[in-house]
């Protein structure tokens, strides 16, 4: 009998795996989301699922940001899986943290990044980074958006942060912090190993940084993230180990770069509407200057609604959940569906529709209950994303570049492969002079 009884077993284990909804995730992408969905009514605003072997129930909409960020009885230490949570965030990160430990080393992120004169620090390093990718473009260079992007946002971040080092030395390190961000979504892949590298070498960088500045090797300006960090205490009174504060130095920084994926998305939503370029561009030319143009971050704030970097988040439930007929017991696993919610027809007239005048007047979009594309509830209490303003104005900058007339953004490579995380257009946005003649910017589609 326990001959038969081990193999049974195993095949039960097996089945339990093959009818795990992670496994939906990994192979569906952005179309997870509608997938479960399918198996409740019309608008329910909850849904049974599995994930990674615990009961667990997928939520949506307003109601499902209400219990998601409602830390007495969801917490998120442990949820996001290890192989994410170390390769995209790193180990000991704030991410990982719940309760009074959380709420502490958050209020120095929102000292850093959040309050309005970091943004308007900010300002002067993305004008004029991104007017030397504007010019670069126009000399003829051949990088896309989000290859653009990736530099552009990274040299403005490390240098609004106290980074030090040559423009060439952040725009490498940049392209590391990226690759990140890039490969953290495809476990056991190339780019994951990639990613898993990028990490160690990014963790050993900073933590030097950090040592850099403790023993005053290295100047680190008051107020800036590298000074905030290396001198950050935990709420025991003890300086964060240099590793970890290497670690939310990076955190600091790492949310701006990834901002040119939606740089990316931009360029293809700018590519297929020639009225808001044009508008965008006359906005800019009236107010000479990139960055805080509304139209500009109206469009941003419609490209961040449309196009989330994750399809979904998790979360522990701490007590029993019932929400819209569905119970998950504490100690089961609450998702919270964040492209549903931002494209949620309850919340949003005709959310399917690419429309940047529903942003039009918005000036607390923080109070938009349903609009979560860097996470939901409040920045001090709960797990919303501090730097959001910064990754606004940034995108809002890329925005208006790429509006200029004297650019030209490419139709070609503009699709997106929606079962990879995280996705974006497979060529990044092609972008050329305008001054180019069409076959030289098009041209064999080998030999670019």
């Amino acid at each position: 009998m326990a001959l038969i009884d081990i193999p049974t077993r195993a095949a039960r284990r097996l089945g339990a795996l093959a009818h795990d909804d992670a496994q939906t995730l990994l192979t569906r992408g952005y179309g997870f989301g509608p997938r479960i969905w399918r198996r409740v009514r019309a608008g329910a605003r909850s849904a049974p699922m599995r994930l990674l072997g615990s009961d667990a129930v997928f939520v949506r909409g307003v109601e499902g940001v209400e219990l998601f960020y409602d830390a007495s009885r969801i917490a998120r230490s442990g949820a996001m899986p290890a192989i994410v949570q170390e390769s995209l965030f790193g180990h000991g990160s704030v991410h990982s943290l719940d309760g009074d430990a959380h709420r502490h080393r958050k209020a120095t992120f929102i000292d850093v990044a959040y309050e309005d004169d970091q943004v308007a620090r900010l300002t002067p390093w993305l004008e004029r980074e991104w007017q030397s990718e504007r010019q670069a473009w126009i000399d003829g260079g051949t990088r896309s958006a989000y290859d653009g992007a990736v530099g552009a946002l990274g040299r403005a971040i490390m240098g609004w942060a106290g980074v030090p080092g040559t423009p060439a030395a952040k725009t490498r390190w940049a392209a590391r912090l990226a690759q990140i961000v890039d490969g953290f979504g495809s476990p056991y892949s190339p780019e994951y190993i990639g990613a898993l590298a990028n990490r160690w070498w990014s963790d050993r960088h900073s933590a030097r940084l950090i040592d850099a500045v403790r023993h005053g090797a290295l100047g680190a300006e008051p107020g800036t993230a590298l000074e905030q960090w290396a001198h950050h205490r935990d709420e025991h009174g003890e300086l964060l180990p240099a590793r970890i504060a290497g670690v939310e130095l990076q955190n600091s920084i790492r949310p701006m770069i990834a901002v040119a994926r939606f740089v990316a998305f931009a360029a293809k939503e700018l590519q297929e509407r020639p009225d808001w370029r044009e508008r965008i561009a006359a906005e800019a030319a009236e107010r000479d200057a990139l960055v805080g143009g509304p139209l500009a971050t109206m469009f941003a704030q419609e490209v961040r609604r449309t196009a989330p970097f994750v399809p979904m988040l998790p979360g522990w439930a701490t007590a029993d959940i019932d929400i819209d007929g569905q119970h998950v017991d504490a100690g089961g696993r609450v998702v919270l569906d964040l492209l549903g919610t931002d494209t949620d027809d309850r919340f949003w007239a005709r959310p399917q529709r690419f429309d940047p005048e529903r942003f039009r007047g918005v000036e607390d979009y923080e109070a938009l209950a349903a609009f979560v594309p860097h996470g939901g509830a409040d920045v001090a209490t709960g797990h919303r994303c501090p730097g959001e303003k910064l990754a606004i104005a940034g995108l809002g900058a890329a925005i208006t570049v790429l509006s200029d007339p004297a650019l030209r953004i490419l139709d070609e490579g503009l699709e997106v492969n929606r079962r990879r995380l995280p996705t974006k257009p497979r060529s990044g946005g092609v972008v050329r002079s305008a001054a180019t003649p069409a076959s030289r910017s098009g041209g064999c589609p080998f030999h670019r």
